[in-house]
């Protein structure tokens, strides 16, 4: 299934578990069901790896900025709402807003063959503005309280230029351990730019 968003210069396709996604009066809202993750164990070669969940993409063209403010309506530990990168079926990338495991948390995973995980700052309440920026090869993940001052949270490469380039972005929603969780994106916003500097809270 295609959606179009006025905010973005590209369309979206859903890919994995139905992720039920509708867009009303300037809100997307999505929806994972239970045990639904994308996860590569690096610590357990014989664990098969959580491998699906919904997701909304789409092929942005350039350099770029995609933010939104994410909100979770949390019940279980790992329930988040996701901005996401899909290079390959095993190089990807997630900025997520994470009950982890009871706090909310903004967190990354980057997976190139497994998946890292690292935690970043701590949120009070269930939202806050997350942001994915690409330019050639490197990827940048922000987070922000207020959607105005950027916390620089992860720089990284995910192949060459020219995967990089054909890479997918979006929207994604999990719920590892729990029985489902809704995510809502609201502020939804498109830049055909890289931010000037990383660091600088812009």
């Amino acid at each position: 299934m295609d959606v179009e968003l006025p905010q973005l210069p590209f369309s979206l396709r859903t890919y994995g578990p139905d992720g039920h996604w509708s867009y009303e009066d300037g809100v997307l809202s999505g929806w994972a069901g239970a045990r639904q993750d994308r996860f590569v164990p690096p610590t357990d070669e014989a664990l098969d790896p959580a491998s699906d969940a919904p997701r909304l993409l789409g092929a942005p063209e350039g350099d770029f900025q995609l933010i939104a403010r994410v909100t979770v309506g949390f019940a279980a530990a790992f329930d988040a709402g996701v901005l996401y990168i899909h290079v390959g079926e095993r190089a990807w990338a997630k900025l997520c807003l994470e009950n982890s495991p009871d706090v909310p948390t903004v967190c990354t995973v980057v997976t190139r063959g497994h998946s890292d995980d690292a935690n970043s700052f701590t949120v009070e309440g269930s939202s806050v503005w997350l942001r994915i920026s690409r330019t050639g090869r490197a990827f940048a993940f922000h987070a922000s309280k207020d959607g105005k001052r950027w916390t620089f949270v992860r720089l990284f490469t995910l192949g060459d230029e020219e995967t990089s380039g054909a890479a997918l972005v979006g929207f994604m929603a999990q719920s590892p351990m729990g029985e489902g969780c809704v995510v809502t994106y609201d502020g939804i916003e498109f830049r055909p730019d890289w931010p000037k500097d990383l660091r600088d809270g812009s």
